[in-house]
């Protein structure tokens, strides 16, 4: 960064962005925000701005954590988009997870501006944001990284994965992976419950074991006690795996495992269950076996 004290433009504050906009505050940033719903960014101790322009103009480094890529065109290439207020030399971070060909289409976009660019998704969750733990994928050159590394390690930890784009394809591996493990948590305490045992004692007595994971201590907790309110919504969730198996198309990869499991957030997003937490695919498993969903 040229200063520490230039302000931050963050652009997108949803359950997310809030967070970690609010951790840059708590740090002593100057934090521009812009979301279309103005009122979820009225409580982070930012300075709340009208436009996206109006969230870039002045800022030194610009975080976008908006929902999908289509958004990030609108918003940062569209008519009056952000990126063409940013001043040269400044710093565009997508954290927003999107396609591979989008982090490329940006980055040249930025060049063409004299804008340097990270493609930088994140894993963690919203508690993983609200307590400064992301894992941070970053791609692009490692030494804009390096000039960005305090803004990023506000957030979580980053880790230069390669060039511009390798981080959104770490953070589609990263997906496939949290999906898989999801459902196969969501299968295993099925399992249990079916077969006459407690799945929160079956839960506590695995965590001590080889299957102990993030997803099996959060996740299995959510799905024992059903609360699925959205830390990452199915939606997302299927939006991610969608694009993690068009990708592995285009190589000609087959990928079975991951197809079968793209199928059930698929199922459990057109069952109305897509603002729910990705936990609440264990409701999708006892529509397939005709079992009640409480």
């Amino acid at each position: 960064m040229r200063t520490g004290r230039s302000p931050i433009g963050f652009l997108g504050t949803g359950i997310m962005g809030s967070p970690m906009a609010r951790r840059l505050v708590e740090a002593g940033y100057e934090v521009h925000v812009w979301n279309r719903t103005r009122e979820k960014a009225d409580r982070l101790g930012a300075v709340v701005v009208a436009t996206p322009a109006d969230a870039v103009r002045h800022a030194d480094v610009v975080i976008c954590m908006l929902s999908s890529g289509p958004v990030c065109d609108e918003v940062l290439l569209g008519d009056g988009g952000a990126l063409a207020e940013m001043a040269e030399g400044s710093t565009l971070v997508v954290m927003s997870s999107i396609p591979v060909h989008t982090a490329h289409t940006h980055a040249s976009a930025a060049a063409a501006r004299n804008v340097r660019y990270l493609d930088a998704p994140v894993s963690g969750g919203e508690k993983g944001a609200a307590d400064g733990t992301l894992a941070i994928l970053v791609g692009g050159e490692e030494a804009v990284l390096e000039r960005v590394r305090p803004v990023l390690e506000t957030m979580g930890r980053p880790t230069h994965i390669g060039p511009a784009g390798t981080g959104q394809l770490a953070k589609l591996v990263n997906q496939l992976i949290v999906a898989g493990t999801i459902t196969v948590v969501a299968e295993a305490l099925l399992l249990a419950e079916r077969g006459g045992a407690d799945p929160a004692r079956v839960r506590e007595g695995m965590l001590g074991g080889f299957a102990r994971s993030t997803v099996l201590e959060q996740h299995g907790a959510r799905m024992i006690t059903q609360d699925f309110r959205p830390g990452g919504p199915a939606k997302h969730q299927l939006k991610d795996t969608e694009t993690a198996m068009a990708l592995a198309r285009g190589l000609g990869l087959a990928l079975p495992v991951s197809a079968l499991v793209n199928s059930l957030f698929a199922d459990l997003v057109e069952h109305g269950d897509g603002q729910l937490d990705h936990s609440a695919v264990i409701r999708e498993l006892r529509r397939h076996n005709r079992l009640p969903l409480s």
